[in-house]
């Protein structure tokens, strides 16, 4: 086993994340230790305003840490310019946002290349087609998001994060908008493409049932690791 891989894919150490508000800094994380190994499953809960979605934004690399290390699948975040962690993103971390995220005047497909065009695969398209006839839209390629229901949006989102293959995935609220049997429909495909793709699932909810799914539950409490 070579030793990139004996290291856990997550490293968190003292990770800190301080925000300015309106009635000044508010500490959102407040020393968060945490390891999480490669293919692992692990489902973040807490109360709101716990930290939760902060935590998934550092790990993703889009919110800097205020203080500790931060390493994912081998790189120091602290170390990585914007461009380097923006390269990092592209390859090795899909995110699955509550809102989809798509880009409205882009079609499916056109969403779901995106990630494939920036790293500068020939094939994206082709690439892309074949990712949304897995989630079950091979007859929505052309559509836009404003066309699609809710749960068409977030499957377009999730085969746009599993693209590049990347070796973690993030998943916030991923059910968050969606009725209950859509949003069971999106939960098994998100653990399908887990296994399929062997990729580090990460999962912030509010539904214990869907957290129960997960191999791990961490609870967060007032920016700390609770349980």
């Amino acid at each position: 086993m070579s030793q990139s891989h004996s290291k856990p894919l997550i490293h968190l150490r003292g990770v800190t994340l301080n925000l300015a508000s309106l009635a000044g800094e508010v500490n959102v994380l407040r020393g968060i230790d945490l390891d999480v190994a490669a293919g692992e499953t692990i489902g973040i809960v807490g109360p709101s305003g716990s930290g939760k979605s902060s935590l998934l934004m550092v790990l993703g690399g889009l919110e800097r840490a205020s203080g500790g290390v931060v390493q994912v699948a081998g790189q120091d975040f602290n170390a990585l310019g914007e461009d380097a962690l923006a390269r990092l993103r592209r390859h090795s971390i899909g995110i699955v946002f509550q809102s989809f995220q798509l880009i409205p005047t882009m079609t499916a497909l056109e969403n779901v290349a995106v990630p494939l065009e920036l790293a500068g695969i020939a094939d994206a398209q082709e690439r892309a087609a074949a990712e949304l006839h897995s989630v079950g839209l091979g007859h929505r390629l052309d559509h836009y998001p404003g066309q699609m229901s809710g749960g068409e949006q977030q499957r377009v989102a999730l085969a746009r994060a599993v693209i590049a293959r990347p070796r973690l995935l993030l998943a916030d609220e991923p059910t968050g908008n969606l009725d209950g049997a859509t949003g069971a429909d999106i939960s098994q495909l998100l653990f399908d493409m887990h296994r399929r793709h062997g990729s580090t699932l990460v999962l912030v909810t509010h539904d214990p049932t869907l957290a129960a799914r997960c191999g791990r539950v961490v609870r967060l409490a007032d920016g700390r690791v609770a349980a």
